[in-house]
């Protein structure tokens, strides 16, 4: 009996791992090379590849990276007029606020910890709507989740869609090159994905729409649900403050849209080892634990490596976690029915046997 649970596990987790190196549509350049070392594109290979997979004109399966980028070509001009009409010390405070720290930490809350790794789980799809438009709808879902779980199995090693070794660009731009679906998948692994998004309450097409549209999601349902996004957002920004106050707030989430992409980049060292002992844990990968994405949006990147499926990430009295502090929030208040807080075993595994390690050492150092 025990062989055959073991064997189960290992299948399943090989399968897994299997679903995993397909499921994303891959570059024309390649993940790796014959030897299975990562293959670094030059930069006019990423930037005609980005291009080529935003031609929705050569192939409609393409609309949902062009769509992804579309929404912040519309936000942009909102950045520009802030810029020249309402560029006051108040707006500059109100964009600076919304979009560092209140998107910042909206795409930990809802993006990376609920729709990726279902760290928390709502009491019903009210408060999951509620949470899910709490900020200015700008990342389609589809793209975050299926590749950050692509990620995580895949950290710094061919494969992973926004691996730091192989340049800025190549994060920057993996969006579009790296992020989205295969366009291929069977029934099997189509219903797999499905899986993956069922519980973030975004509707899924049937295999046949997904072999249309190559897409989890519907374009009708992510065009009307971003306008009415962006339709409620602005007359409530415009009651509050005007259009002062409402293009300032839609220039800084255009401003967070594109800074974004910069993260996994910069949160995995730009593909260097600058990881600091006692500080960073995690050592199977490049993550790195950096202050001010940690205080902004409570994404201390490496901690969350070491315990991806935790609510709470800032481990350390002094890791300030917001994403954290709103999961809380909404259990007191009974929204969240349940979350995991993997705090007690960052400290079990890792902090208290090197505080215990490092004390020892002193202790053989002064007898010596």
């Amino acid at each position: 009996m025990k062989n055959r649970i073991t064997n189960t596990l290992n299948y399943k987790f090989i399968n897994n791992i299997s679903f995993l190196d397909h499921v994303l549509q891959p570059p024309s350049y390649g993940w790796q090379d014959a030897t299975g070392k990562l293959i670094k594109p030059s930069n006019k290979e990423i930037i005609t590849e980005f291009f080529k997979r935003l031609n929705i004109f050569k192939d409609r399966r393409n609309w949902l990276p062009f769509f992804s980028w579309f929404k912040i070509a519309c936000l942009i001009p909102f950045f520009f007029i802030f810029l020249t009409n309402y560029l006051t010390w108040w707006t500059v405070l109100a964009a600076f606020v919304y979009s560092m720290i209140i998107m910042g930490t909206h795409g930990t809350i809802w993006h990376h910890r609920y729709c990726t790794h279902g760290a928390y789980k709502f009491k019903n799809p009210f408060w999951r709507f509620v949470t899910q438009n709490l900020t200015i709808s700008v990342i389609p879902e589809e793209i975050y989740v299926i590749s950050h779980h692509v990620h995580h199995a895949k950290s710094d090693q061919p494969g992973d869609p926004y691996n730091a070794q192989a340049g800025f660009l190549y994060c920057f731009l993996a969006d579009v090159n790296h992020q989205p679906i295969s366009k291929n998948l069977n029934e099997q692994d189509y219903n797999r994905v499905k899986s993956l998004m069922s519980h973030t309450g975004v509707p899924a097409n049937s295999y046949h729409q997904y072999k249309k549209w190559g897409s989890y999601v519907p374009p009708v349902y992510a065009i009307v649900s971003s306008l009415l996004n962006w339709a409620f957002w602005y007359s409530v920004f415009f009651l509050i403050g005007g259009h002062p106050l409402a293009c300032s707030l839609f220039g800084a989430a255009a401003f967070w849209g594109i800074g974004v992409r910069t993260f996994n980049y910069e949160g995995h060292a730009k593909g260097e080892d600058k990881q600091k002992e006692g500080t960073d844990f995690s050592v199977n990968d490049k993550s790195i634990n950096q202050v001010w994405p940690g205080i902004v949006a409570g994404e201390w990147h490496n901690n969350h490596h070491l315990f991806p499926k935790s609510a709470r990430s800032g481990f350390k009295p002094h890791q300030v976690d917001l994403a954290w502090y709103y999961i809380k929030l909404l259990h007191k208040l009974g929204a969240i029915s349940s979350y995991r807080d993997d705090k007690k075993l960052f400290y079990k595994r890792y902090h208290n046997p090197y505080l215990e390690a490092k004390s020892n050492k002193k202790n053989e150092d002064i007898i010596a």
